[in-house]
């Protein structure tokens, strides 16, 4: 009896003292973003300055609010990271900046999708348009650091280092054999031919449509990354093909012999050739600001008149949903607001996203409806656009995508746990049920497979909501019902294929939506307002959900895999019809 007082006075000691530690670490925390907030200032670019350019952070559509962002925790660094949006408003900011007199690119790994890629890519070239340089330097450059470092006067690779060019490629995880292991079965009610975002839980490999559909936009990117590579280093598409399919780069001898790059340098010639080329001596440091710090000088429209830029990236979830997923709920609100502003003009709607939820894709698509009947909408499409991620769009008045965005994806899904295995056979648990009607229980008791005619009842549903989705993008494209399942079917398809289909209308970014936005609405000059608004630091904190933190010390601790875990969780917490995108495609 003594030992047990003894072990549960210890315990309680122990969940004090730990209580004690965690509310002196959030007091320091919060103290310390007060001081930084409270001293924060903007960055002075000196003189003859080099804008730095990592981009070792994962890259979503738009910088997202993170009120850790400035501290360095212990144990994790900085967590700093910027959206495609500021990366390239920075860039171009530097370009009219006349303190600042290049780039250095320092890429390794890239954590974006090709569209976001390509866009900062084209930024970097405008800049280069101003007659500034860009150098390129990297001890290790992946096919995706590469393709953005083409584009430098200048590519530089450690003697030691290496290139990786070798074709691109994409794999999918599949997890039936683990399922069947654990007592797991997945019973699926699907529609389209190539909705393929199920098969890993049926199969070991991929099915021939499906893999019919990944070699077709593989290789349509493919072929635009080649193209890219070819203008700005002057070497042929073919002789591209050929040093990757025989894979003559693993050096960075190979990298110099086959002119991917200028030279071999360590770091010190590199900088060196900085002080050369800005006129510093040897003995000064070279004026270097981060794009993390930089803050250029803007130029704001004095407009009472605005074009709103809507951001929609991440999953499609059914309620208000979180920072990085797009709620259906909360953006059909946002949608509505727009509407009813009378400063607002006309609409972007910049979509980044692979789908989701059936439900919340309609709520969101009638809002766009609604909105479309007063004022103009055009839809930006970014690395997806695809499932739920089309169906958002399919009613602007017309859409935009870059030439690698992955859209189209028109099927639905619906996926529906058996555990009956697990439960009853690995675990030994048992469920007994009492129910008033023939059907009360189903999809309720976990360890009870479908019967052939609940299967019939839920394949019903899946049809209607396809039939219903093939609807939504005929009358958004004017084209044919039967011509939307010839071309939907859940295949996936490129913005550039998607051109020739007739689901998209130009091939662009968001810079060509917002002036297509104002052409439409007859606007001369106009102010740009980002929605949904971002909240400020302390209201940051107190939105931000113990999920999130998480999610951003298993980001800093993982790196880009922790994507893989993002979507476990997300199969997880589906339910309903989904109009979702093929799993996650890798593309590396």
């Amino acid at each position: 009896m003594k030992s047990f007082f003894k072990y549960v006075l210890a315990t309680i000691t122990g969940i004090v003292i730990s209580t004690f530690i965690l509310l002196a670490i959030f007091v320091g925390i919060i103290t310390s973003m007060v001081s930084s907030v409270g001293s924060s200032k903007e960055v002075v670019v000196a003189k003859n300055s080099v804008l730095y350019l990592s981009l070792n952070f994962p890259i979503t559509d738009r910088t997202e609010p993170n009120p850790f962002g400035d501290l360095s925790i212990p144990g994790y660094g900085n967590v700093k990271s910027l959206g495609l949006n500021d990366i390239v408003g920075r860039i171009r900011g530097a370009k009219e900046d006349s303190n600042i007199k290049g780039i250095y690119l320092n890429p390794t790994t890239i954590q974006t999708g090709f569209s976001s890629l390509q866009a900062i890519r084209d930024a970097l070239l405008d800049f280069k348009s101003s007659g500034k340089f860009i150098y390129a330097y990297s001890d290790v450059y992946s096919q995706k650091a590469y393709y953005l470092a083409s584009v430098a006067d200048k590519i530089y690779v450690n003697p030691q280092g290496s290139l990786d060019f070798r074709g691109l490629a994409s794999s999918v995880m599949f997890m039936k054999d683990a399922l069947d292991k654990i007592g797991v079965e997945m019973q699926v009610i699907k529609v389209g031919t190539y909705k393929s975002a199920v098969e890993p839980f049926l199969m070991n490999q991929m099915s021939d449509a499906n893999r019919l559909q990944v070699n077709s936009y593989l290789n349509s990117i493919y072929s635009q990354f080649l193209t890219d590579i070819s203008d700005n280093r002057n070497i042929a598409v073919d002789s591209l093909k050929s040093i990757a399919n025989n894979y003559l780069i693993r050096n960075a001898d190979d990298a110099l012999t086959y002119k991917f790059v200028d030279g071999v340098k360590y770091k010190d010639e590199l900088l060196a050739e900085f002080r050369e080329k800005l006129g510093i001596d040897a003995k000064k440091d070279i004026p270097t600001v981060s794009i993390l710090d930089y803050t250029p000088t803007e130029n704001v429209s004095s407009s009472s008149e605005r074009i709103a830029v809507l951001y929609a990236y991440g999953s499609i979830v059914d309620g208000e949903g979180v920072v990085g997923e797009i709620g259906g709920d909360k953006f059909s609100r946002e949608l509505r607001k727009l509407r009813l502003d009378d400063r607002v003009k006309a609409v972007v709607l910049r979509v980044n996203s692979g789908g989701g939820s059936g439900l919340a894709s309609e709520i969101i698509w009638r809002e766009v409806s609604l909105l479309k009947a007063v004022k103009p909408v055009i839809v930006s499409m970014g690395d997806y656009a695809a499932s739920g991620g089309y169906y958002i769009a399919a009613a602007a008045d017309s859409i935009f995508a870059d030439e690698t965005t992955l859209t189209g994806s028109i099927g639905v899904f619906g996926v529906i746990p058996n555990l009956q295995g697990l439960l009853n056979n690995k675990l030994g648990l048992n469920f007994d049920v009492v129910k008033t009607g023939k059907f009360a229980d189903v999809g309720a008791d976990p360890d009870k497979p479908l019967s052939a005619e609940e299967k019939a009842i839920y394949q019903i549903e899946v049809n209607r909501f396809y039939d219903l989705f093939m609807k939504r993008v005929a009358d958004g494209r004017k084209i044919s019902i039967a011509q939307v399942d010839s071309i939907g079917q859940g295949r996936v398809w490129t913005g550039q294929q998607a051109l020739g289909l007739g689901l998209v209308d130009k091939i662009g970014g968001i810079d060509q939506a917002i002036a297509a936005a104002a052409k439409k609405a007859n606007l001369d000059s106009y102010k740009i307002s980002n929605y949904p608004s971002v909240d400020d630091t302390f209201s940051s904190i107190l939105s931000t959900s113990k999920e999130k933190i998480k999610l951003w010390f298993i980001e800093d601790e993982v790196g880009e895999y922790h994507k893989y875990l993002k979507s476990y969780k997300d199969i997880l917490n589906q339910t309903g019809i989904q109009a979702k995108i093929p799993y996650t495609v890798e593309i590396y």
